[in-house]
């Protein structure tokens, strides 16, 4: 049984808490005036962490459904166009609207979050540090879980309303959404984990808790993100090398801790002594037989689970991000030609992350030689193909995971940010600063460590599952290591490193080519796809979510709509 962090204390907080509740009226929970001690403080410190893990199957916070469907990585999957039809709009752009139930939920959802921080950090001004020590740290904690709800927020839906914890909740609905820049956003955004960073321990007692390097890591990130200039069209206007010193800085501070690559990449995904590893900065921990019904899975993605072993085979693999895998005779990506045909498994080499990261017919399913994959593991084959998604997925032999009929959880521990994230940050700064040679070593150091990630990857028989051949990056013998091409092959080496782990969609956003990569996906995949035959991305608009009409209803019409939903 795993009892983490916020689960055991928020059920500690209610059930400690039921017999004063009962004194002071019958309430159905606490208020922030109820609040005297900080013991009771302490819970709703709690529940701003549970909140990481209180999504569900149509509003994953993995941002596998936003940042994978969305993009080129991966279909929609399902029994069909009609299963899940929401994100069969969001795969194809053209009929996504603002009255989409999702679109709600998840603005919803990740305003709950912000607003547990909002009355967190309020509560705590009731106290002094001598009467609650720890009253400093757990404002860092707040504000970093803040800065990172607004960072998902802004990245999905770009003008949002911005509430602090000076803004009383009767007065949610007057704040407009366009009232800061995007730019502005992220400054506030970036405050949150300065202040964070600046204040967290290096390390914390319990599992789950922010410490100052998952500060650092999300300070580099959302500066990254700032770096890149947009004007109302959402086009990149420019890049601020400002912007990238910082989240070189902020990188650098993640770099000096004891964080590193895992040796093997599928460390990463694998539950029982891998999880929380010494390359996962900051994961969401789930548990079972903690006493909360049916245990805290990860409902997020459980509908990701294969037909064969569960249910319900969403999130499929595209047969580009297939392609994407496949390495020339001197070891690299076929960077400019890689989706003119498709990968071969019994001709073609290799990079080892495609079998950590993708499963297929006749390979073995999580390392596991007797547990082959069929096609039968997938549901609608001429709509969607036969590969599944792994990285968040488990061996069904695995205590971890758990029958919630008809749909099938996992416990394990879901990485929000790895260190082989943070290296990729400050190598995109580096090489947008013309200093690509200070980024080979970063982006080399990954493809090693991507070419050693073979020992689980074996057939039945002991033989390789498929033909590995990955080689770091040399200047004038495999590439010529321009800013143009080392720029690309950093973009190339963060598809590979990061495939299906929510990232790609908002990558291309920031970089300005989601138009371009997008359509270019379209052209391709059509033939073969017939769920791609209206498929258009509209440059201008589909960066960005419609601001959900629910909201502009609850605002009443506070919220101006985005560019191009009218």
């Amino acid at each position: 049984m795993k009892r983490y962090l916020y689960i055991a204390l928020t059920f500690a907080l209610i059930l400690g808490s039921c017999k004063k509740m009962l004194e002071v009226g019958p309430k159905g929970s606490l208020n922030e005036d109820q609040i005297a001690t900080p013991e009771q403080a302490e819970g709703f410190v709690i529940a701003a962490y549970s909140q990481l893990g209180n999504d569900e199957i149509n509003r994953a916070f993995s941002m596998y459904q936003y940042g994978n469907i969305r993009a080129d990585d991966a279909y929609k999957g399902g029994g069909g166009i009609n299963d899940g039809d929401v994100f069969h709009a969001m795969e194809t752009f053209v009929t996504s609207r603002p009255d989409q139930w999702n679109y709600d939920g998840m603005w919803f959802n990740i305003y709950v979050g912000i607003r547990r921080a909002n009355e967190g950090l309020r509560i705590l001004e009731k106290f002094t540090v001598n009467e609650y020590p720890l009253i400093n740290v757990r404002k860092a904690e707040l504000r970093f879980l803040r800065g990172y709800w607004y960072l998902m927020l802004e990245n999905l839906f770009k003008n949002i309303p911005y509430i602090d914890e000076k803004l009383s909740p009767d007065d949610y609905k007057n704040v407009k959404n366009n009232e800061f820049s995007r730019d502005e956003i992220l400054e506030k955004i970036a405050a949150d984990f300065k202040f964070a960073a600046e204040t967290l321990p290096p390390t914390q007692p319990q599992i789950g808790r922010a410490n100052k390097y998952a500060a650092y890591a999300y300070l580099a990130k959302t500066r990254l993100f700032q770096a890149y200039k947009q004007n109302d069209r959402h086009e990149v206007i420019s890049i601020d090398p400002v912007r990238l010193d910082e989240v070189i800085k902020a990188a650098d501070m993640v770099a000096a801790s004891s964080y590193k690559l895992q040796p093997d990449f599928a460390s990463n995904f694998l539950s029982g002594s891998s999880e929380n590893g010494i390359e996962a900065i900051m994961s969401v921990q789930f548990s079972t037989d903690d006493g909360a019904g049916r245990g805290r899975v990860n409902f997020g993605d459980m509908l990701t689970v294969p037909q064969g072993i569960g249910c319900c085979d969403f999130q499929k693999p595209s047969q580009t991000l297939m392609n994407a895998f496949r390495t020339n005779a001197n070891g690299v990506p076929l960077l400019d030609n890689y989706n003119q045909q498709n990968v071969d498994f019994s001709v073609n080499t290799v990079d080892p992350r495609v079998d950590h990261t993708i499963s297929r017919p006749g390979a073995p399913w999580k390392y596991d030689p007797a547990r082959v994959v069929t096609t039968a593991w997938s549901r609608n084959i001429p709509l969607y193909g036969t590969y599944n998604s792994m990285k968040e997925n488990v061996s069904p032999d695995c205590d971890c995971f758990i029958n919630l009929a008809p749909f099938f959880g996992n416990t394990k521990a879901r990485i929000m940010i790895r260190y082989a994230d943070v290296m990729l940050f400050k190598a995109e700064a580096l090489i947008e600063l013309n200093r690509q040679n200070e980024a080979l070593p970063l982006i080399n150091e990954i493809r090693e460590r991507a070419a050693k990630s073979t020992a689980r990857l074996v057939m039945a028989n002991g033989q390789p599952t498929s033909k590995y051949y990955v080689q770091p990056y040399t200047p004038g013998v495999n590439i010529i290591w321009s800013q143009d091409n080392a720029r690309k092959a950093l973009r190339f080496e963060r598809r590979l490193e990061m495939a299906l782990e929510g990232e790609r969609f908002f990558d291309l956003v920031r970089w300005g080519i989601a138009d371009q990569v997008m359509n270019d996906f379209f052209t391709v995949e059509k033939p073969g796809r017939s769920i791609y035959q209206n498929a258009k991305f509209t440059k201008g608009r589909d960066e960005y979510l419609p601001i959900p009409q629910n909201q502009i209803f609850w605002s009443e019409n506070r919220y101006v709509q985005n560019l191009g939903y009218n």
